[in-house]
């Protein structure tokens, strides 16, 4: 299946629907194929792409349509990232953000823990509510800073897909 067959079945697919969330991931992979179709990539990564079109078999019909679909443009996403580095925008912001935030909580428990150990009870439960919210602030703030330069260095190797 062409990288242009498949987005005229999304967009097929697109036309079927009414359901706003099948609606995103239709627009998604159209979205993707636009790009890679407008890259001027060779003839070897052109089939090497078309190829794990046909191995995602998205002329199936499946019950539920945006869930098998949804899979369907993750494992698309990871093959182009793994094979061609390209990603989608915000990837490494997503992430950078999402670690952050784990990440200072955890810290911002530890903190809370240690400071309040050595007080009393109203010391650690201030500690406890404090700490771990200021940790994810933080967390979320450095998180966000290193993925946000992550994305834009990817920009400016052309490794974002629109």
């Amino acid at each position: 299946m062409s990288i242009r067959e498949t987005t005229e079945l999304f967009e097929k697919l697109l036309k079927e629907t009414n359901n706003k969330h099948e609606m995103k991931v239709y627009e998604s992979f159209i979205s993707i194929l636009l790009d890679l179709e407008s890259r001027g990539l060779i003839e070897r990564q052109i089939s090497q792409i078309e190829e794990n079109i046909k191995i995602l078999n998205l002329k199936s019909n499946p019950k539920n349509k945006r869930k098998y679909f949804s899979k369907k443009l993750t494992a698309f996403k990871q093959f182009l990232k793994n094979e061609f580095s390209l990603i989608t925008e915000g990837h490494y912001t997503t992430l950078g953000v999402g670690l952050g935030v784990t990440l200072g909580m955890c810290f911002g428990v530890i903190i809370g823990i240690i400071t309040g150990v050595f007080g009393n009870s109203v010391r650690l439960a201030i500690g406890m509510a404090l700490w771990p919210a200021l940790g994810m602030i933080i967390g979320l703030t450095i998180g966000l800073l290193i993925g946000r330069n992550k994305d834009i260095a990817s920009e400016k190797l052309n490794r974002v897909l629109k």
